[in-house]
């Protein structure tokens, strides 16, 4: 997946300033991103704080991390089963 160029924080920082009354097309002239992309950001971020940005970053690497677990415990368990029912 690729990288954000905004960092939470400038994200939680752009999103303030539309609810201060910015207004969106303002917003990405200045930032440099289009307006999808910041609607983007403000249903995945709107109403967070930053720390709460960060745990939600950090909870998406751990559930990554599981399901690759995951997979691979069920592709061994898929082998191991292929093994015992073949006749030597």
């Amino acid at each position: 997946m690729r990288k954000s160029r905004f960092t939470e924080q400038q994200i939680i920082s752009m999103i303030r300033e539309h609810d201060a009354g910015v207004s969106a097309a303002d917003l990405c002239r200045r930032h440099g991103l289009s307006e999808a992309t910041f609607y983007k950001y403000k249903a995945k971020f709107g109403g967070m704080t930053v720390s709460d940005a960060q745990k939600l970053r950090t909870l998406e690497q751990e559930n990554g991390r599981l399901k690759r677990l995951l997979a691979e415990a069920m592709l061994d368990n898929a082998a191991l089963k292929d093994l015992a029912t073949k006749n030597y």
